[in-house]
């Protein structure tokens, strides 16, 4: 059959010297001799009909041919290595490993994980906390934590709690900052991380929500949430703290939320897996921990009243 693959050796040392451009290099990586690599290539060549490579006096160089086969052949190996990764992890039923934001995992996982390590002894969990959309073949990744609008194609995603914002503070700034006018001359904090919000959940729209005409411009501006938290935590400033962020604080005592009135996005964050991992054990025990764990708390939530930024009337 004029169309028949060639041998898959052949194809991997042609990989390997396309990639190192030496056939002494791709030797060395898949552990042959030179004059076997160099066999495998003219075989391939052979198979072909025409010279993949260009043997020069102390180098190699592509032909046409070896330039448009060696991208297809990379991408093949490398899809094939993701592919075998992954099979080999369905039979890994004791680590779990988990990616989210460096926020969220400072703020909300890393406080409440003696919880589930006490619960699930055998499950060793790994964390990889980055704003970066990580890969779940490549970069072996069981669960994801993302904040955002979505849609989420191609994965099994679990809708948890949606976000609220609400002005939160140190019991001590509270006694000095008793109203929501008098907000208008405490010390704000800018939360930076959510600025890609559209309608905005931003200072200015909360005070809007709240009927004052107030567009503050003064104030420290912090790129991650949990910077901004802790700095309220410091008593630096009042802080538009959202759900995630703050929830445990505002459960222990830690940080107060005086007003009654919260601005909530159609952000969310979801839980994410491959589809068809979901009922691996150590992903639907994760879930079901983090679901649980969301309801300890729900009492906090309760307190506000919850109005849509989309439905605040805008200026």
């Amino acid at each position: 059959m004029p169309d028949r693959l060639p041998p898959l050796t052949a194809l991997r040392a042609f990989d390997a010297a396309a990639r190192h451009m030496s056939f002494s290099l791709a030797a060395q990586e898949l552990n042959v001799t030179p004059a076997a690599l160099s066999f495998q290539i003219k075989s391939l060549e052979e198979h072909l009909g025409q010279p993949l490579f260009r043997r020069l006096n102390r180098a190699v160089e592509l032909t046409e041919a070896g330039r448009t086969l060696a991208p297809g052949a990379a991408e093949g190996f490398q899809r094939l290595s993701d592919a075998w990764r992954a099979t080999k992890r369905l039979q890994d039923n004791s680590t779990l490993t988990v990616t989210a934001g460096p926020a969220f995992t400072a703020k909300w996982l890393a406080p409440r994980l003696i919880e589930f390590a006490r619960a699930h002894p055998d499950i060793d969990l790994r964390f990889v906390a980055t704003l970066r959309m990580l890969d779940f073949e490549r970069d072996e990744v069981d669960v994801a934590i993302r904040f955002g609008y979505g849609p989420d194609p191609g994965l099994y995603s679990v809708p948890l709690r949606r976000e609220w914002f609400v002005p939160v503070m140190t019991p001590e700034l509270a006694e000095r900052y008793p109203t929501p006018e008098s907000l208008t001359k405490a010390p704000l904090i800018f939360d930076d991380s959510v600025t890609f919000l559209d309608p905005p959940c931003d200072w200015t729209t909360w005070f809007r929500a709240v009927g004052i005409d107030f567009r503050p411009e003064h104030g420290p501006h912090f790129s991650q949430a949990d910077h901004a938290v802790d700095a309220a935590l410091a008593g630096a400033g009042v802080v538009l703290g959202r759900r995630a962020m703050v929830v445990k604080d505002l459960f222990d005592g830690k940080l107060v939320a005086p007003f009654s009135t919260a601005i909530q996005s159609r952000a969310l964050f979801r839980f994410l897996a491959r589809k068809g991992a979901e009922d691996r054990p150590q992903i639907r025990a994760f879930r079901d921990w983090m679901l649980a764990e969301i309801e300890k708390t729900r009492m906090v939530s309760e307190r506000f009243t919850v109005i849509d930024v989309e439905d605040i009337p805008a200026q």
